[in-house]
């Protein structure tokens, strides 16, 4: 049995005395992301009808031309276009939504085979996940089981966890921290099939990503590698961050986010406390902006000129919502925290109309260290923005942050 203890996080934070995000401004907010919206879908056509492949099926960036970057469904972010879609049909409630919603999740439903890499679930969950959550198609419940037992196949029972790339760089087994997220695929497969092996791969990956992933100051390292015939590790190491032992923002987001979803499925307290951890790094890092929108490495020694992520701003606050529904202790602190995040990305780091080819957010990072993805909207800032956009209007409205 694990003895869990209460995490209270004694810190103070500037949000508390900020002005928070009112409900009004989840309207607000989501008007302007309807319009943005229309605008892509505009766009992503052009750009569609100029690139004549038929394979590019979902935006993901602004290439450094400025053009609009399409990429093809076995691209790891070609579900979150699609996912959307749904959040904007979910809240608007027009039906206008539906039929690009459901056009653009079909492009991506032949990612449920795709055995290559952990990244099914940001596919497929993202897309088809809220497709059937909104629609209860039967047809959406088949291709989540699929894709669950595909990504299943990535297990390793010796090492206790799904494999996220195939050998790469000379790791045998890379396991990344990003890959918590696709855990809610899993739990999501067992609640649909009844079949519990899901359910179990995922808390066997939690738990040794809990016991390897992470330092004693409660940051993550990026990657850990295993050697797949003992379970031993051989590396820990970064691939997306400024060193192997600093935080990357996006991944101790990933991470927050993940542990979250773990207890919510669960009700493992031991999830509870790793998230709460997490939490206290983020929120009591003093490289934290005063705005809650990091810098996109906790630790790159140019801070504070070096760029931001709104992307993993927006995953955070996403994550601080629901977890405020789950702690006692720091509930008030975390929905408080989420709301000036939210308000920070809408104020300071939001597109202007009909510009940046419909893009919600500016200023996210993708891969600083190979140069790509530097400072430029992407596809997950905005999902994530927007699902923190339905967790706030959620809990203004006493419903649960998550729907199933």
């Amino acid at each position: 049995m694990i003895k869990y203890k209460t995490l209270i996080l004694s810190f103070s934070i500037t949000c508390l005395a900020a002005p928070v995000f009112a409900q009004g401004d989840v309207a607000k907010a989501f008007s302007f992301a309807a319009k943005q919206t229309t605008f892509m879908l505009k766009e992503v056509d052009s750009a569609k009808a100029h690139a004549n492949n038929p394979a590019l099926v979902s935006p993901r960036n602004l290439k450094p031309d400025g053009t609009l970057g399409l990429i093809n469904s076995k691209d790891w972010c070609s579900g979150f276009f699609p996912g959307e879609l749904w959040f904007l049909y979910e809240y608007t409630k027009d039906a206008k939504w539906l039929a690009p919603a459901k056009d653009y999740t079909a492009n991506i439903e032949r990612e449920k085979d795709d055995a290559t890499s952990h990244d099914v679930g940001f596919k497929v969950y993202n897309s088809a996940g809220n497709a059937y959550r909104l629609t209860r198609d039967p047809h959406y419940k088949e291709v989540l089981i699929r894709a669950a037992t595909t990504l299943s196949r990535r297990f390793n029972p010796v090492v206790g966890s799904l494999q996220s790339w195939n050998a790469r760089n000379g790791w045998k087994f890379p396991v990344i921290i990003d890959n918590m997220m696709n855990l809610e695929l899993l739990f999501e497969a067992t609640h649909l099939s009844g079949d519990s092996s899901f359910y179990k791969i995922a808390v066997a990956h939690a738990n040794t990503a809990m016991k390897n992933h992470f330092r004693a100051d409660n940051s993550s390292f990026h990657v850990v590698d295993y050697d797949p015939e003992t379970g031993k590790i051989l590396h820990r190491v970064t691939h997306q961050g400024f060193a192997d032992s600093s935080a990357w923002a996006r991944g101790q987001a990933w991470g927050l986010y993940g542990y979250t979803l773990c207890y919510r499925e669960t009700r493992n307290k031991a999830y509870l406390e790793q998230a709460q951890k997490i939490a206290k790094f983020i929120l009591s890092n003093p490289n934290l902006p005063a705005d809650l929108v990091p810098y996109w490495d906790f630790n790159d020694p140019a801070i504070p000129n070096v760029p931001r992520d709104a992307s993993a701003a927006a995953i955070m606050a996403s994550a601080l919502y629901e977890l405020s529904t789950y702690s006692t202790a720091n509930s008030k602190l975390y929905k408080t925290t989420a709301d000036k995040i939210v308000k920070s990305l809408s104020d300071r780091y939001q597109s202007k109309p009909d510009e940046n080819h419909g893009f919600l957010l500016l200023h996210s990072m993708g891969h600083k260290p190979a140069k790509s993805e530097i400072d430029v909207p992407i596809i997950y800032a905005d999902y994530y923005y927007m699902e923190a956009l339905l967790r706030k209007d959620r809990l203004a409205k006493r419903r649960p942050v998550v729907i199933r």
